[in-house]
């Protein structure tokens, strides 16, 4: 009898072994591969679409205020119903005085307008001239908008891939524990199925029978909280790739002999160059400078070329049509030094940004460092759980071995069972563990 236990004790705790490589094939619909899963992220994810929209409307903002090179165009109309029509009054001779007319008016003449509607068009064409100056200062800081936005596009993008990533990785040790788990419990079921009849036959203890039951219940529970830890991974993982959550898929196993191998200071250098944060601090210390221009170009000032015209309809004594061709100027000579201090005030957000480079830099080298650290440390202790996981299945092995040759009590089977399963857990975390750390390198670095 306790020979036939310790068999499928055996086989219970060897079955969750190598789940790792396994095949879960259990799991309805398409098997996603990483890659796959961060192209799909990359391409449906809502808020990187949302980044995306921000670039469009920073174009648009782009040509919109390049367009303020071009003349502009305004055109009033008033419309009147006179309720008390206007005056005109001519001093006599006003328009001069001609040999054998005399003066014209001959006497002071006063000359009302009628009570019916009248109508006064203006309209004007300006083409800016020294503004010139500021409005490309304008395109060239829209210009940086729109670089920023870009960049924030790059950087939701490798904030997104790492999320697939952990995401793809904690399904990935969900969906082989579950497997290794219901595989687990049939035996139990079994176990316990066979315990019940030698119990009934009196060949077995009741307290064994209830240690079986206990470990069912366990094994039980245990399958019941991966099943639904996976159902929530693989909800995420739908919700980062845009798609329903409700879409059923499995992940493609990944080989444990794939490790990462970089030299840090290539890893700080490949960071430099491709963390999109860093572009986005220059970017504002550029955008900053401009802006400090900009300021500096309102003392100049504003000259127009313009072109006017002028109708009166329904008032015969003005014109009815009256054009011309001048230049506007508008100045502020004199401003009791608040453009001063607004300049003072844009040369100190220049250093705030100046700074601010500095200090990502140095962020982002922190960070590398330590994620570096961090991935050899887990690499070192997936090693040693991988170690640690032999020598509890070779101690398992042998206890089991001495028991069925009655060298050893029941009691040492089921300690050896129970620090293999320890084993295992801790395997399987540390795989886990080095997989995470993996993906936070990866992005430290600057890569999708």
């Amino acid at each position: 009898m306790y020979k036939f236990i310790a068999l499928c004790v055996v086989l219970l705790l060897l079955l969750p072994i190598d789940a790792w490589s396994q095949s879960a094939s259990k799991d309805a619909g398409e098997t996603l591969t990483l890659q796959q899963a961060v192209e799909q992220a990359l391409g449906h994810n809502r808020l990187i679409g949302i980044e995306k929209l921000e670039v469009g409307k920073a174009s648009d903002r782009l040509s919109a205020i390049a367009t303020r090179r071009l003349p502009g165009f305004d055109v009033s109309l008033l419309q009147l119903q006179w309720i008390n029509p206007p005056e005109f009054r001519f001093q006599k001779g006003v328009f001069g005085s001609f040999p054998g007319l005399g003066p014209v008016p001959p006497v002071n003449t006063t000359i009302s307008s009628s009570y019916g509607p009248s109508a006064f068009i203006f309209a004007r064409a300006t083409q800016p001239l020294t503004q010139l100056h500021r409005i490309g200062l304008g395109i060239r800081m829209s210009e940086v908008s729109r670089e920023m936005a870009e960049g924030k596009v790059q950087l939701r993008s490798r904030e997104v891939a790492n999320q697939v990533k952990r995401s793809y990785y904690a399904i990935l040790q969900l969906q082989s524990a579950l497997t290794a788990a219901e595989d687990s419990l049939k035996l139990y079921k079994e176990l316990d199925r066979v315990v019940g009849e030698y119990v009934a036959q009196q060949i077995a203890l009741p307290s064994e029978s209830l240690d079986i039951k206990t470990r069912l219940a366990k094994e039980d529970y245990e399958t019941l909280r991966l099943r639904n830890n996976l159902a929530a991974s693989k909800e995420l993982l739908n919700h980062l790739m845009g798609r329903d959550i409700r879409t059923e898929f499995s992940v493609s196993q990944i080989s444990t002999d794939t490790l990462y191998e970089i030299e840090l200071s290539s890893a700080l250098t490949r960071a430099l160059a491709g963390r999109p944060e860093i572009k986005e601090a220059q970017l504002k210390l550029k955008l900053a400078d401009f802006d400090q221009r900009l300021k500096r170009s309102e003392a100049i000032p504003e000259i127009s070329l313009t072109l006017g015209y002028f109708s009166a309809a329904g008032v015969s004594v003005l014109p009815q049509n009256a054009a011309g061709v001048g230049f506007t100027l508008n100045w502020e000579p004199f401003d009791w030094g608040r453009r001063k201090h607004e300049i003072s005030e844009k040369q100190k957000t220049i250093e705030q940004a100046r700074e601010g480079v500095r200090e990502t830099e140095s962020s982002i080298l922190r960070e590398v460092s330590d994620s570096y650290r961090k991935l050899n440390e887990a690499r070192a202790l997936l090693r040693v759980n991988q170690l640690d996981q032999e020598a509890a299945r070779e101690k398992f092995r042998v206890a089991t071995s001495r028991y069925s040759q009655e060298v050893v009590l029941y009691k040492e089977v089921l300690q050896a069972q129970a620090l293999l399963a320890e084993s295992q857990y801790r395997y399987q975390q540390a795989l886990l563990a080095f997989w995470t750390a993996r993906a936070d390198f990866e992005k430290a670095i600057g890569e999708i």
